[in-house]
């Protein structure tokens, strides 16, 4: 397999190889895992609060538009309409022109 290594060596890499290999296995199973209980819970979420469908639509569309254009420009467009209609609640009276 490796030519300047002697076959203790080899070994001792193979034994790595495989328990790296083990502990990614390991880490894709509980990564899967959480995935699941986290749509688990989002479904259950959803089905008892049906506004919470269109907030988790609109999140997902950002996300889609985030890996099509590059995150930064996404979130910088969002913060901007968000920080608007929070001081347009606020302070009606300013309008857009001030922000």
């Amino acid at each position: 397999m490796y030519d300047d290594l002697n076959f203790e060596e080899e070994l001792l890499l193979t034994e790595e190889q495989i328990r790296r290999r083990h502990d990614r296995r390991r880490f894709l199973r509980r990564n899967a895992q959480l995935l699941q209980q986290e749509l688990d819970l989002e479904d259950e979420l959803i089905s008892e609060n049906p506004e919470l469908a269109q907030m988790v639509h609109d999140i997902n569309t950002l996300e889609t538009q985030a890996h099509r254009q590059g995150l930064s420009s996404v979130f910088e467009v969002a913060d901007e309409g968000r920080k608007g209609s929070v001081w347009r609640r606020l302070f009606p009276g300013l309008g857009s022109g001030v922000l």
